[in-house]
């Protein structure tokens, strides 16, 4: 080997030396740094899934929150430590992390405006679980849709129309409707309104009401069964009947005294008129017809006037 080779090739052992010597040393001044970063990353792994079990449980066990809601909460903690986590293992080996902070805000900003229309539908998701506006097995009036609930998720709610029908729709749909709950509450109002002819007897009419209503078993005795006269109409008077049933025994008490009602009237007599319009037809006389007058003649001219 050449003298030029040989010092070429010392001069490449001990630049490794050199490279090895630098790695050995800022390894051993970074120990208390990797050591305290590891550390933080084992104990923020832990504690954030502690944190989310452990606010899913509660959550869970309170009653007031729907479990997919829980669940998801939970998830939303567990997320967030684990970014406070990174930042803070990152900032133990010295890494400025406002530039990184600043790029996921900006990340996290473009993510929400192109999926606009889906978060919107998983913050109402969220508001309908907490708020609790219908539960599963409820029928519901929302706008054109009317149901009963199948299924609430996050994204949408799955519901059965009473013609059979299955209908999935968007939890925003849902939340900026007013939404009517006929499930609700135990008990309802049924309202019948039924017209009579102006020669028929009020008092018996209302009587006849009356007594149907007390027949009913489905009907409450609290409160009670009122009638009234609700109004006169053009072609009759309108008498009406309120009474309390269970909400499950609603239609039934409908349609029941709806048909008793008709019945009842036939049998003593009380009409149900049509829609009726007095007409008055007046037929014109027709006027003689006269010639027409002529003309009255003037035999001298007037002043002024030309003569031809």
């Amino acid at each position: 080997m050449t003298a030029p080779e040989l010092r070429t090739r010392l001069a490449g052992l001990t630049g490794e030396f050199d490279m090895a010597t630098q790695a050995w040393i800022w390894l051993t001044a970074a120990i208390p740094q990797i050591a305290g970063a590891v550390a933080v990353l084992v104990i923020g792994v832990i504690l954030a899934r502690l944190l989310s079990k452990g606010a899913d449980r509660a959550l869970t066990r309170s009653g007031r929150i729907e479990p997919t809601v829980a669940k998801f909460l939970g998830n939303v903690i567990k997320y967030a430590l684990w970014v406070v986590v990174g930042v803070t293992v990152l900032t133990q080996f010295g890494v400025q992390t406002t530039s990184i902070i600043a790029a996921l805000g900006g990340l996290a900003l473009a993510v929400g405006l192109a999926l606009q229309g889906t978060l919107s539908n998983v913050a109402a998701g969220v508001m309908i679980l907490i708020q609790r506006p219908f539960r599963v097995g409820e029928a519901i009036n929302a706008g054109p849709v009317t149901g009963t609930i199948q299924s609430i998720g996050l994204f949408t709610t799955e519901m059965l129309q009473y013609d059979g029908l299955y209908v999935m729709v968007p939890n925003s749909e849902l939340w900026n409707k007013p939404i009517i709950n006929f499930s609700r509450m135990p008990t309802r109002r049924f309202e019948l309104l039924v017209g009579i002819g102006y020669g028929d007897n009020i008092a018996q009419a209302r009587k006849e009401l009356l007594d149907l209503a007390n027949a009913e078993q489905r009907v409450l005795a609290e409160p009670e069964p009122t009638v009234f006269v609700s109004a006169l109409a053009d072609s009759a008077v309108t008498v009406g009947m309120r009474v309390w049933t269970k909400t499950e025994d609603y239609l039934g008490v409908s349609w029941a005294l709806t048909e008793a009602a008709k019945i009842r009237f036939d049998e003593v007599g009380i009409s149900i008129p049509f829609p009726q319009r007095e007409v008055h037809h007046i037929t014109a006389q027709p006027k003689e017809s006269k010639p027409p007058a002529a003309p009255a003649s003037d035999p001298e001219p007037r002043a002024g006037a030309s003569a031809r």
